[in-house]
């Protein structure tokens, strides 16, 4: 008898690990399943809450509002896969849009050489922050930290704290906000042209050499190296093709607002973050991918509309998107520990 109730609880306890490492193991090969849960549960939830939030004029507008933000998050995954981070985000797309929009009416320069103009400075400013971590060997959290005050700083000294409306600017510069009408759903060509970009990337980093350098590098440096691999070169890619990635996001927001303004995107760099976080790619490189970042962004745009409609103040919004990360950071960590 003794026996018997000894054994029974140890073969619970059994199956109660067998359980939590197999979630764990599945989590591990498939980190996208974790944020596709969280925001398909969101999406039942609110539309529980608030029938209007199902709707397409909603739904439409959720799209449009998570557009700029998924596009900088997309550059921002490149470099958490790397084990960096960048804290320019936000001021290297405002600083391009500003730029894009004072080429056109300052200098009077045609439209489309002005926005190409506008991506190859966001380039380079990305190019910048990547040389500054290669060549001078400087942190990522420091050396983004440093250029996000300096984008900004110039940011002001060009736009001179002034907003260039999109009626001054040729029609190429809005054109992203205009709008395709799909039943009573509403999709911008914003929205398409990150669509594409998501599905460019998921490509890159799943089918090329260079997907799996990047892959590499994040997961061990060291490794990467010694296994041939120009970590330095990739590092540098990464930090430059996030550059053009934010400067398109510079030009898809300046179709949201319909505007240039040199007051917005403070909040962008942490919101890219959140995105990638919530979507289930690591901190601490080499692991996650594009399609959770793009699930992370939604699940974001989700919560605060859904909790927006649900009447909670903006401060209890931030609260809930917060207490999603954390819990998101905690998931993260536990699915490190998985045993092979």
């Amino acid at each position: 008898m003794t026996t018997a109730a000894v054994k029974e609880p140890e073969f619970e306890t059994r199956q109660h690990d067998s359980l939590g490492l197999r979630i764990q193991h599945i989590l591990h090969g498939n980190p996208v399943l974790g944020p596709l849960a969280v925001l398909v549960v969101a999406i039942i939830a609110f539309s529980i809450v608030n029938t209007r939030f199902f709707s397409a004029p909603n739904l439409s507008l959720v799209l449009a509002q998570v557009t700029v933000i998924a596009v900088l998050a997309l550059g921002q995954t490149l470099i958490i896969l790397t084990a960096g981070i960048d804290l320019a985000t936000g001021a290297i797309a405002v600083f391009s849009s500003i730029l894009m929009a004072n080429f056109c009416v300052k200098l009077g320069v045609p439209g489309v050489v002005a926005l190409i103009l506008g991506l190859i400075c966001g380039t380079a400013m990305g190019a910048l922050n990547g040389f500054l971590v290669t060549r001078i060997k400087l942190p990522p959290f420091i050396v983004t930290l440093g250029t996000l005050t300096i984008f900004f700083s110039l940011n002001s000294v060009i736009s001179e704290s002034e907003t260039v409306r999109g009626s001054d600017m040729p029609a190429i510069m809005s054109w992203t906000g205009s709008t395709i009408p799909i039943g009573g759903f509403r999709l911008t060509y914003g929205s398409i042209i990150m669509l594409l970009l998501f599905a460019v990337f998921y490509y890159a980093l799943g089918r090329t050499a260079w997907g799996k350098h990047v892959y590499a590098t994040g997961d061990d440096i060291e490794a990467a190296r010694l296994a041939g691999i120009r970590t330095n070169r990739v590092l540098f890619s990464v930090y430059t093709v996030a550059g053009l990635l934010y400067a398109v996001g510079g030009w898809i927001l300046i179709g949201r607002l319909a505007s240039a303004s040199p007051n917005v995107g403070t909040e962008y760099n942490l919101d890219s973050i959140t995105a990638v976080v919530l979507g289930g790619t690591s901190l601490f490189g080499g692991r996650g991918g594009v399609l959770g970042t793009l699930i992370g962004a939604l699940i974001v745009g989700v919560f605060r509309n859904g909790l927006q409609l649900g009447g909670v103040e903006v401060v209890w919004q931030g609260f809930a998107i917060g207490l999603l990360v954390l819990v998101a950071v905690s998931l993260d960590q536990w699915i490190r520990k998985v045993k092979s």
